[in-house]
This record gives structure tokens, C-alpha cells and sequence, in this order.
């Protein structure tokens, strides 16, 4: 039975409404009585790297937290390199949380130095045990939030070392993470469910970079990526003449875009399949490393998880086989979505 882009969210509403949710470590309550916040207390600042961990942050502290995020929509981490008005909202916050597994590559000596200096600073990836994370080209991977359940995991991080840095409202914490932890819990199943709907001989997933392996892993897809973990490795052109030699012998249908990484090289991939005759589709544009515009579904966590997966799941299904571009079907799938 497949469920409604947004309909688990609501689901998972009245089931905890109706129940009380129990994470391991977390008090059994009901999600729907989050206590309410003096607006007169100060509110704890805190800063993060990605909007996927703001996100964390902003359901676990509610109106006790004021959440930044330095790296905003279509913002590759890999890349990104601190401004000064960067150093001074990390230096004014009062909590920090980041990715962790080298995601932030250019900021690792910034994080360091803040450490030193006695602030609190938190790699949410510290939550997941080693054994269950991916090595890719000799290096732990960073994007675990495309495996939901290692995203829970990161969760029950963030509410842990909210809670040991502000005591005070330690229950509060657990509390909200309790509701999300429902909220997720509802949305790796949406996951899983839309996933099946795909025969397992057409789940391949390709992009611009590996950032999918988590996902892969998870819910059934063969995942390949023109460039490695980091978008700072450039893909040579033998990696792209054997992604094209791959497509065409498996004669996929659908490849992918991502809003955090110039498309201009799977477009050359989808050129170099056209003049082996091949007609691969863009299957449509996926939020990898960055999430959605602010204020939009997909600028949320949950949003960017079920935007994924309905795109993919859409574009592999709407044409399972792929066309060859000699035959009469052909010129109706060129340079657009299948």
C-alpha cells in the first residue's frame, strides 16, 4: 500500500496522539504536549553547518533554540570555505553542531580552533557507530541523513548534547526529539514503501556525486556517482566514458541532477549516451547535500527525503526500459524528463 506525498506526516500525528512514543533512552509521552516556553527566556543560540542539521536542532530545541545555518539552499559543504561573518556567528553562538566524517572539508581547522577556546562544538555524526557507516575511496561517508534510521540516530545525538550543555531544559529536549523521532519513524517507512514500488531490476540510481550510497544501502538501490563522497574530487574523463559504457549497457532510463552541484556533467553524460544511441532522461533534480528554499516542504528535512524518493521512484517508472534514440519514440524523451 503506498501513502500520499505528506500523508505519514499526519499519520504519525494521530498515532502519537493516541499512544505515547517511546525512543530508547527517551521518556514514553505523548508528542502532542510539548510543554509551552516562557517567550521572556533568552533563547540558546545555536549555529550549524547544513540546513539538514538546523533542521535536527529546530525540532529537538522548539522555541528554546534560535537556529542558524551557515550553508544555505544549492550550498555544497565540500566546498564551502568560512567568511568572516561566519567566524563571528560561530563565535557568538552559544552551541555548535556539525556533519562530521569530513563533510565540512574546509572547516575542519575552524572547528578545532573553537574547541580549544572551551565552546561547545558537536559532530552529530559521533551518534553512529562505526560499524555502520559506508568507506567510500578509503574515507568514511558523510551523508548519513539518506539512510533515515542513522538520521534518528544523529537525532538522539543532537537531544543528548542539548540536554548535557542545557540541563535545565533537558526534558523539553527529550520531549520534542520524542515527537520528530514519530515523525521519522513514519517517514523511513514512506521510504521503504515508495522504494518497492520500483521492480529491483530498474532500482539504479545515478548522480552527479556519491552521495546516495546510504540510500542505496537502505532501501534497495544500486548507486553509482560520477564524482566520489566529495564534490571536490573532479570527475576525469574516463570516469564519464564509463558511466556512459555502464547506462547504455544496462539501458537505463533515468539519471539525476543535483540542486547542490553543477548539472553540467551528467548533461555530458547524456550527450555521450545519445551518440551511442541511447536516450537516457533527466530524471529531475535531486537535493543532495543542501536542502530546499526556506519556508517550502522541501526545505525541511522531511520534505527533502520525500521529494527524493518520489522523483526518483516517478522518473524509474515512467520508463523502465530507456528508448534508443533510432527509434520513433525517441525524439519525445530528448534533453527532458521521461
Amino acid at each position: 500500500m503506498t501513502v500520499s506525498r505528506r500523508t505519514f506526516v499526519r499519520q504519525a500525528s494521530l498515532a502519537a496522539a493516541s499512544a505515547g512514543f517511546a525512543v530508547t533512552g527517551i521518556p514514553s509521552i505523548a508528542p502532542g504536549s510539548r510543554p509551552p516556553t516562557a517567550h521572556a527566556q533568552e533563547r540558546i543560540r545555536v549555529t550549524t553547518t547544513v540546513g539538514m542539521i538546523a533542521d535536527l536542532v529546530r525540532n529537538t530545541g522548539g522555541d528554546r533554540v534560535e537556529v542558524t545555518a551557515l550553508m544555505g539552499p544549492g550550498i555544497d559543504p565540500h566546498l564551502y570555505k568560512p567568511s568572516a561573518n561566519d567566524i563571528s556567528t560561530l563565535s557568538d553562538a552559544d552551541l555548535i553542531f556539525y556533519g562530521g566524517l569530513h563533510l565540512e572539508g574546509r572547516m575542519a581547522d575552524t572547528f578545532e580552533g573553537i574547541q580549544r577556546s572551551g565552546k561547545p562544538v558537536f559532530a552529530v555524526s559521533d551518534g553512529i557507530p562505526e560499524d555502520r557507516l559506508i568507506t567510500l575511496d578509503g574515507a568514511h561517508d558523510p551523508h548519513i541523513w539518506f539512510d533515515v534510521s542513522l538520521w534518528v540516530l544523529a537525532l538522539k545525538e543532537v537531544i543528548t548534547r542539548l540536554g548535557e550543555t542545557f540541563p535545565d531544559d533537558a526534558e523539553t529536549f527529550r520531549t520534542n526529539g520524542a515527537a520528530y523521532h514519530t515523525e521519522l519513524e513514519a517517514l523511513d517507512a514512506y521510504v521503504r514503501d515508495q522504494a518497492t514500488r520500483v521492480p529491483e531490476s530498474q532500482r539504479v540510481l545515478i548522480t552527479a556525486h556519491d552521495a546516495f550510497s546510504y540510500f542505496g544501502r537502505a532501501y534497495g538501490f544500486a548507486v553509482r556517482g560520477l564524482q566520489g563522497i566529495s564534490t571536490a574530487s573532479e570527475a576525469g574523463a574516463g570516469d564519464v566514458q564509463d558511466l556512459i559504457a555502464f547506462i547504455v549497457e544496462r539501458q537505463i532510463g533515468a539519471i539525476f541532477i543535483e540542486s547542490s552541484v553543477s548539472p553540467a556533467t551528467i548533461e555530458a553524460v547524456q550527450e555521450g549516451c545519445r551518440a551511442q544511441d541511447w536516450e537516457v532522461a533527466i530524471g529531475g533534480q535531486l537535493y543532495s547535500d543542501a536542502m530546499g528554499e526556506d519556508g517550502t516542504f522541501e526545505g525541511t528535512y522531511i520534505g527533502m527525503v520525500t521529494h527524493n524518493i518520489d522523483t526518483i521512484v516517478g522518473a524509474l517508472l515512467a520508463d523502465g526500459t530507456g528508448t534508443s534514440a533510432a527509434s520513433p519514440a525517441a525524439g519525445s524523451r530528448t534533453g527532458g524528463r521521461a
